[in-house]
């Protein structure tokens, strides 16, 4: 798939996933989670080509821009919208797949200092409400809702909807 292909995917996916958002243009202009997105693509590239410290770089300026950190080592699908997404960070590890959605001040978070797998596992159409924290190498199941400022540090099964911290909270 393009470059421009996907973009114009990435658009048409803010769209649907955006009631406020009203055309293409605007998204392409005025949606900064979805420039994090496209900056991450970038970054993620020169990471995979070895170029790492001008990934690093690149995230930092992407991050500087827009407010939304994104490991350049970190592995995202496709139609992967971040609104309102000031204060996102997604650490190095991470794995997201596809049609999966972030509000703001989400974390995907590290509980150690090793440098095997460390950050959480994000399968297919997930959401993840405003402030949640995924922290460790933890797996959010396909099709799971997580609602907004919970604290996920286990396992949650494939169409969960966690309301609560009673279970899955530090």
């Amino acid at each position: 798939m393009s470059l421009i292909s996907r973009m114009k995917e990435d658009c048409d996916n803010a769209l649907v996933k955006d009631p406020a958002a009203r055309n293409r243009l605007e998204v392409l202009l005025a949606y900064p989670g979805v420039h994090a997105v496209w900056g991450h693509r970038i970054s993620h590239f020169l990471w995979r080509k070895n170029l790492k410290l001008l990934a690093r770089i690149h995230s930092n300026a992407v991050r500087f821009t827009t407010g939304v950190e994104i490991h350049p080592g970190a592995t995202i699908g496709r139609r992967f919208f971040i609104d309102h997404g000031m204060g996102v960070v997604i650490g190095e590890t991470t794995i997201i797949g596809d049609d999966v959605m972030l509000y703001h001040d989400v974390t995907l978070g590290s509980r150690g200092f090793t440098h095997a797998k460390r950050h959480p596992t994000i399968e297919n159409n997930v959401i993840l409400g405003a402030g949640a924290r995924i922290i460790g190498d933890v797996k959010i199941g396909e099709g799971s809702r997580i609602s907004a400022n919970l604290v996920v540090t286990k396992d949650v099964p494939a169409r969960s909807s966690l309301e609560s911290t009673e279970f899955y909270s530090i």
